[in-house]
């Protein structure tokens, strides 16, 4: 039974019933039903028109609903005939259900996970495990999330920004449970760049692969992290890098600039280092300059300023970082860093320390403590 191919189906076969009357959150649940009769009959029959296979079992589960609940429907005229059964239509109403997923109306994790279940085709136990949380919860943040957007209109126009920025959680969230998030991410946006042609879609794109491509050497066997200049990068997947680079010039020829694109364009300046002491930081940093212009992040200063001290020196970086706030987040850890390379190891192990404290994850907090440790251990890099 292929999966992939039940879940590439997904959202066209929601769109099909939403233009055939039911409302969204009614068509989503119709295709979940669909979809568990698919995984128990297909390994023994599959059909020869999967999505109008689909399309059909769907539209009967709708049917149902819809009789059950005939009192508290206000579409009653879609009971009145069952569709013959044929070939689905080839109208792909994909674009207009990545933006009712990511509605301006939803919070970024509800939007995350109903766009994981309504066009990436995951089960809310699949969601639910790649985000360590209970099923039951999730299925309340999908239902709540369902009910947000029930009065859309599948013709509305969307927002793109939107759209890429929670594709962007998704790919961040990583590898967690059965499913990788980060192979989800890549899947979707590949799915929407072929729907639509928008510079920062390609560039949402590009630097999925090009971050993908060093995700086997980010970790060690431990689990610990291990930092980019410290990875193996006979070990990255050069196809991959290749094609997000073709992909990111494809759209920087169109002079659109996004901060997609300049992400990108930073990440392919690291991938084409061959090793990290070779790393061109001059032109990173002239990239972190478009992508402040752009975005005016302070996270994207604080990176600026770690890409100065490599590029001029330390103590160059040290005076950029002065100028941002103690409360930016990693903000301790970059300084840590910066008086290490200064040559201020005292100071150096004192940061390292304070920012395993103020650590988001686990796995960085162990990263700095071991960093602080060094130092006062009197190890060098």
């Amino acid at each position: 039974m292929n999966e992939a191919l039940l879940r590439s189906l997904t959202p066209s076969v929601i769109g099909i019933l939403g233009r055939r009357g039911a409302d969204f959150a009614a068509a989503e649940d119709a295709v979940q039903d669909a979809l568990v009769e698919a995984v128990r009959v297909w390994p023994d029959d599959q059909p020869r028109d999967p999505k109008g296979w689909l399309v059909t079992v769907a539209w009967r589960r709708f049917l149902d609903a819809t009789r059950a609940e005939r009192a508290r429907r206000r579409r009653e005229d879609l009971v009145d005939e069952e569709p013959v059964p044929g070939p689905a239509p080839a109208v792909d109403d994909t674009l207009q259900l990545y933006f009712l997923c990511a509605h301006p109306s939803l919070t970024p994790s509800s939007a995350v996970a109903l766009t994981l279940r309504a066009v990436g085709g995951l089960t809310t136990r699949q969601i639910a495990q790649a985000y360590l949380v209970p099923e039951a919860t999730m299925a309340q943040r999908i239902s709540r999330a369902k009910r947000t957007v029930s009065g859309v209109r599948f013709d509305q126009p969307g927002d793109v920004a939107t759209v890429l920025r929670v594709l962007y959680l998704v790919f961040n969230e990583g590898y967690s449970g059965d499913v990788d998030l980060a192979a989800e991410a890549i899947r979707l946006t590949r799915q929407l760049a072929a729907a639509i042609n928008h510079p920062e879609v390609a560039g949402l794109l590009a630097l999925m692969l090009l971050h993908h491509a060093r995700g086997a050497t980010r970790t060690a066997p431990d689990g610990s992290l291990v930092p980019l200049a410290e990875q193996d990068r006979g070990r990255w997947d050069t196809g991959m890098i290749a094609e997000g680079v073709g992909i990111l010039q494809a759209a920087l020829a169109l002079d659109r600039l996004g901060e997609f694109q300049a992400q990108a364009a930073i990440a392919a300046l690291h991938a084409d280092a061959p090793a990290a002491e070779e790393t061109d930081w001059v032109q990173i940093v002239e990239w972190y300059d478009e992508l402040a212009d752009l975005t005016d992040s302070p996270v994207v200063r604080l990176n600026r300023a770690v890409a100065v001290g490599e590029a001029d020196g330390p103590r160059a970086g040290l005076a950029e970082l002065a100028a941002l706030s103690d409360s930016l987040p990693r903000r301790t850890a970059a300084a840590a860093y910066l008086h290490e390379r200064d040559g201020d190891l005292t100071t150096a192990a004192r940061l390292y320390a304070e920012a395993a404290h103020k650590a988001p994850t686990l796995a960085e907090r162990d990263h700095l403590t071991r960093q602080a440790a060094r130092l006062n251990a009197g190890r060098p890099r």
